[in-house]
């Protein structure tokens, strides 16, 4: 004797609604803006601090090609900010 199926959509449509809440927002002037693109500019706005730094410490030239360096400081900061800010 097979089980019905309606358990098992059942169980599928719980799971598929479970994480349909609204995506995180963040009030700016009273503008809505997601979450990650905050995390974003600040992040952009932090590597500019990072390269200040190395700058001034005469270091950027030990960082190695700086095409990857700076796009990885800016996905690393921005991470860094979401999973501090926002879970």
């Amino acid at each position: 004797m097979k089980k019905p199926r309606s358990k098992k959509l059942a169980l599928l449509t719980g799971l598929l609604c479970a994480g349909c809440n609204g995506a995180p927002s963040v009030d700016v002037i009273g503008s809505f803006f997601p979450a990650w693109m905050v995390c974003i500019i600040a992040a952009v706005v932090m590597a500019f601090g990072v390269r200040y730094v190395l700058l001034k410490f005469q270091l950027e030239s030990e960082v190695g090609h700086l095409g990857v360096f700076y796009p990885c400081v800016v996905i690393f900061l921005a991470c860094g900010l979401w999973l501090l800010l926002f879970r």
